[in-house]
């Protein structure tokens, strides 16, 4: 006991060093458990008819993007999810330019209770490293 008495700012110092390192390996994965990679994304959208949705900024978004992807900016994506009731239950694959503001959207999205919501790892700059077709249309 007169260890821990005299030792207190050490211990806690250690303690909150290891819940630092520890937390993103226990809380990260499952942020990120519905992330695919492009060959998966283009799986789920050639064989399970997955909407891709976009929400880039319109300047990004007009500059190329997924063929026949929707378009809804993330800033905008709550008062827009009206106009995805009908996919609830379809799968979507989320995509914006590295992957962070997707990864918001997926939040968003199963919160509104989407169930089969994935975002593209990447964004659109890993599907155009992996030399995949955009489109301006």
């Amino acid at each position: 006991m007169l260890f821990v008495k005299q030792n207190i700012w050490l211990i806690l110092t250690v303690l909150t060093s290891g819940l630092m390192l520890a937390f993103p390996n226990l809380f990260g994965k499952m942020a990120s458990a519905n992330e695919v990679d492009v060959n998966n994304a283009v799986k789920l959208i050639n064989h399970d008819d997955a909407l891709v949705l976009d929400v880039r900024e319109a300047s990004e978004f007009s500059s190329g993007h997924i063929a026949s992807a929707r378009h809804i900016p993330l800033g905008q994506l709550k008062s827009n999810l009206a106009s995805l009731e009908a996919f609830k239950d379809r799968t979507i694959v989320v995509n914006c330019k590295s992957g962070n503001r997707s990864a918001m959207a997926c939040g968003i999205l199963r919160k509104a209770g989407f169930t089969k919501v994935y975002n593209l790892k990447g964004g659109i700059v890993a599907w155009q490293r992996e030399q995949m077709p955009t489109t301006l249309k």
